[in-house]
């Protein structure tokens, strides 16, 4: 039973950081998972859970995709050899869903949006959105969409008592 142990540990989903507000603000059609490359002080960062994705968006650039503007807050020990918060962090994906995502951003007017950050199997992912911006219009929908269901979850609950 060598190893038993830390198979188990590896497997599981650490969820670092979310943005919720990017499902209020877009309409998210499709998602998917991307690696992110990362020094040493900014995984050590990434695990204390020290990052921001607010305001942050991925750009694709020549065949790569970038992270733009996540901060990931600099780590304390490692002192001088640190990284900068806020700089741009490559994307790793398949050049096809790269290229996919290139031709709906750049004609279809889509954009992408980090959904969440987690490390899954000891590396560290981002979960991008392929979404497109609402307006007030559409948010007050959405709003007024999410307080009949809980209203209906409500009624049901008393109901079953």
């Amino acid at each position: 039973m060598k190893g038993a142990g830390a198979g188990a540990k590896t497997q599981g989903v650490k969820v670092v950081a979310s943005n919720r507000r990017a499902r209020f603000d877009y309409e998210v059609e499709t998602s998917y998972e991307a690696g992110l490359a990362l020094t040493g002080s900014e995984v050590k960062s990434l695990r204390a859970g020290n990052v921001s994705l607010s305001d942050s968006y991925a750009q694709p650039r020549g065949r790569e995709l970038f992270l733009v503007n996540c901060r990931i807050g600099e780590y304390g020990p490692a002192s001088y050899l640190g990284h900068a918060p806020l700089r741009e962090r490559r994307l790793l994906m398949n050049r096809a869903e790269i290229e996919k995502i290139r031709g709906k951003v750049e004609q279809r007017g889509y954009t992408l949006v980090p959904l969440s950050l987690y490390f899954k199997q000891g590396w560290a992912k981002v979960e991008l959105g392929l979404a497109r911006g609402r307006k007030h219009a559409d948010r007050r929908d959405a709003i007024a969409e999410r307080e009949t269901r809980r209203e209906m979850d409500r009624a049901m609950s008393r109901r079953r008592r």
